[in-house]
């Protein structure tokens, strides 16, 4: 790993740990994901003030967080692709590209960036959009190498749109650890990785991705079954979480922030996590 790659990393990671709360939501064009999300200065400045070690957001957004003088503010990690595939309805044509083709990572160079994530979609039936996110992951992977910034890749593996309605998570562990490795093999210095159905069987993704873990949180969920899972998953190898509705479309999201930071930097299990929740 380049040292510049390194430097940035660890702007993100404290003592390998990471919280890196997902408000990067707009550019999924589904309005449940945007509850929470509509005064964007009022919820940077208050992750600013619960301290997680990073905030995702999008290029249009980064100000927000990157204008702020404070020297001590979290990390960015910058989402630099979108696509169709998290709404409602199956669309007549899927796809996923990278925001700015010609010069994908250049945004997150200006906004001094610690990390890019790209998806990595696995969808029924769908081998060109899989084909897409292959083409778009190359081609940010040698910009990557380029100038020192470490590439988050993101395997989902989704059910079919006529399961649940929308496409929902396939927590299968074969399919998700042959993505994770899938994007080990394609260069990934982080990968986001969904939860399995058994979290028992977490440490497999772990040891296929062979780099730092963080967990993707999903939709939104029962507070304390969230941290319990938490919980089992960093048991699993997990450095961390990227959660991003579990945050902020809850009522005290400072508190939630404060959980799962106590979960990832000093040990506390879902039991002590809920009880410093609890405490507000």
């Amino acid at each position: 790993m380049r040292l510049s790659t390194k430097a940035r990393m660890n702007r993100m990671f404290t003592n390998g740990g990471c919280l890196d709360v997902a408000i990067d939501h707009g550019v999924c064009n589904e309005p449940s994901f945007l509850a929470g999300l509509e005064d964007m200065d009022r919820v940077v400045d208050m992750l600013i003030g619960a301290k997680p070690d990073a905030i995702q957001m999008t290029y249009g957004q980064a100000d927000l967080l990157q204008s702020r003088p404070e020297k001590d503010k979290p990390a960015l990690v910058m989402r630099i692709d979108m696509g169709n595939p998290y709404n409602d309805q199956r669309h007549r044509v899927m796809w996923s590209m990278l925001q700015n083709h010609d010069d994908p990572i250049i945004g997150a160079l200006e906004m001094d960036a610690a990390c890019v994530v790209v998806n990595l979609f696995m969808l029924p039936d769908e081998p060109e959009l899989f084909r897409q996110c292959v083409e778009n992951i190359s081609r940010v992977r040698a910009d990557c190498h380029r100038y020192g910034m470490p590439l988050m890749i993101e395997p989902l593996v989704m059910l079919p749109n006529d399961v649940r309605g929308g496409y929902q998570v396939d927590g299968d562990a074969e399919k998700i650890v042959t993505l994770v490795r899938l994007a080990s093999e394609m260069g990934a210095d982080i990968i986001k990785a969904d939860p399995t159905d058994d979290p028992d069987d977490f440490h497999r993704v772990v040891e296929a991705a062979r780099v730092p873990v963080l967990v993707r949180g999903g939709g939104k969920d029962d507070l304390k079954s969230v941290l319990k899972k938490s919980a089992a998953l960093m048991a699993q190898g997990a450095k961390g979480m990227v959660y991003g509705r579990n945050i902020y479309q809850h009522d005290n999201p400072k508190a939630v922030v404060n959980a799962l930071m106590a979960m990832i930097h000093r040990g506390a299990s879902g039991e002590e996590a809920w009880d410093i929740y609890s405490r507000g």
